[in-house]
């Protein structure tokens, strides 16, 4: 019991220490947008600003 209670522990502040903060740079990564077209984030560093926006899809309820 005790030895299961350390180690979520040390899961959790793994987890914490491993999220991002505030002022930190985005890791890489890529998404299928909405033309079907694959891009990754690190195509427009320094070039644009970027918004990225997540919802659900229409008439999910979500």
């Amino acid at each position: 019991m005790k030895l299961t209670a350390f180690l979520l522990a040390l899961f959790i502040s793994n987890v914490v220490i491993a999220a991002p903060q505030e002022g930190d740079l985005a890791p890489d990564f890529e998404l299928q947008a909405s033309d079907g077209k694959t891009y990754t984030l690190s195509q427009f560093k320094g070039k644009q600003y970027i918004v990225i926006s997540f919802f659900p899809k229409a008439f999910t309820g979500g």
